[in-house]
């Protein structure tokens, strides 16, 4: 796929990712880099008398292999300026080790810079989707893009 610029962006587009399993050493790495060692993600013991029964891989952990996927698409490829934010973001469903899961990108808003013509802002609704088709997390994240034209 090729780089898009913020008019390359239309409200109601969607695009879906590629796949990723979530592996064991996915959790141990995010644990080691976050400090996040809770044993709801990396004691099996513990977890046997928890509410999932089984390790989950860390929720923010979800929601950053998110934002690779959208890189794997190669839309944002030299073209975006800025990560912004995150409008909102919630958090429907487990990941457990071993589920493998895609997004589901919607374009939900295209605005242009009124002060800063080389650019704008994307506003994109991602839904992290399990095999089975359980949606995971959802939310809104918002993105600064160069334009191709500026006018």
């Amino acid at each position: 796929m090729s780089q898009k610029f913020l008019e390359d962006w239309h409200v109601g587009d969607v695009y879906l990712t590629p796949s990723r399993t979530i592996t064991e050493t996915d959790v141990v790495m995010f644990a080691a880099m976050t400090g996040d060692y809770t044993e709801i993600h990396t004691s099996s013991e513990f977890t046997r008398t928890s509410g999932f029964g089984q390790r989950i891989a860390h929720g923010l952990l979800g929601l950053s292999i998110s934002h690779g996927l959208l890189s794997r698409l190669g839309f944002i490829e030299g073209t975006a300026i800025a990560f912004l934010g995150i409008e909102s973001w919630t958090f429907k469903a487990p990941i457990f080790f071993n589920d493998t899961i895609h997004v589901r990108i919607e374009v939900k808003d295209v605005i242009k810079s009124k002060t800063k013509p080389d650019r704008g802002v994307i506003k994109l609704f991602f839904q992290l989707i399990k095999q089975d088709g359980t949606v995971c997390q959802e939310g809104i994240k918002k993105i600064m893009m160069k334009r191709k034209n500026e006018q």
